[in-house]
């Protein structure tokens, strides 16, 4: 491949459109809205740029704190459940057959083929209290209270549907099922570079499964695991439409009371700095998995 140095110019004409559309459509939009975060508003529909912080001494108040660390504790939550779901579908896909994968890779892809706000309704159509989940629930009890009595047990009361909808478990459930595929793709391509004669050396030597998995599958796939982790937390912590269609009054996270400041509020500054709060994370995050990446690159 001919090195830029070589042709600048066919470089600069390929480079030069997307980039260009990266500054007009994303950079000075940013920007703009970083602007924002300094100032004041002066009127409903005026900004003045003063320089102030105060929009950020704000967003340390107890009550965006608590909202903020509530997002961070559901954000966490829904990576740990995607680790935990997310590991062994990825070995699962490795070690299928070769005429398999494709379609199963397929299934973990297809539900991107699908608009965000179709699925997260039909998760309500399938978490309210008429919804399909109550309605195996409740299926089942009954099932089990007509073999009740074939036992010696006494016979269960009538089923009371649950409550599986705007509380806190069907935010968590909504996001694991939203960000599960950004989990298992990253695995996928960590463990599919994995040698596979350290495992059969590792249980040849003595070491059972959950110990081969523990200290020597997870080890390796290590890269796969912190990109997974990243892009899946991130995104959970700014998630919007989940919680506002999933959760009720006390499941709101931080993006849900940013959305309030630009719309309701019409508080634009602070909306800002809450906005850039999160952004200020995602640096950080991304910050830290290019230093681990370099010392494992220095490590070998």
């Amino acid at each position: 491949m001919e090195s830029w140095r070589n042709a600048k110019a066919l470089f600069a004409g390929v480079g030069f459109p997307p980039a260009a559309w990266l500054l007009v459509f994303f950079v000075v939009p940013l920007g703009v809205v970083w602007l924002y975060s300094f100032g004041t508003n002066t009127s409903l529909t005026e900004i003045e740029i003063s320089g102030t912080f105060s929009n950020y001494a704000r967003a340390l108040d107890p009550l965006y704190l608590g909202i903020l660390w509530k997002s961070v504790l559901v954000a966490a939550a829904t990576t740990v459940i995607c680790i935990v779901v997310g590991f062994p579908v990825a070995l699962a896909i490795v070690f299928a057959p070769d005429r398999w994968k494709p379609w199963m890779l397929l299934a973990i892809m297809l539900p991107f083929w699908t608009n965000l706000l179709i699925r997260t309704y039909a998760l309500i159509a399938v978490l309210r209290r008429e919804g399909y989940a109550n309605q195996a629930i409740g299926w089942l009890h009954d099932s089990l209270g007509a073999l009740a009595p074939l036992v010696g047990l006494p016979q269960p009361g009538a089923y009371e549907p649950m409550e599986l909808l705007y509380n806190n478990f069907a935010v968590i459930f909504g996001l694991v099922y939203v960000h599960l595929p950004f989990m298992v793709l990253p695995l996928y391509a960590a463990l599919d570079k994995l040698d596979k004669s350290l495992i059969e050396a590792s249980l040849d030597l003595g070491a059972g499964h959950l110990r081969t998995l523990l200290l020597i599958v997870a080890p390796l796939a290590a890269p796969g695991i912190v990109s997974g982790v990243i892009i899946t937390f991130v995104p959970a912590l700014g998630a919007y439409l989940t919680p506002d269609l999933l959760g009720g009054p006390d499941s709101q996270m931080i993006a849900n009371v940013i959305e309030r400041q630009f719309k309701r509020a019409n508080d634009w500054p602070f909306g800002a700095a809450l906005s850039f709060i999160l952004m200020y994370a995602t640096f950080i995050a991304i910050a830290f998995q290019a230093m681990k990446n370099r010392q494992a690159e220095a490590r070998q």
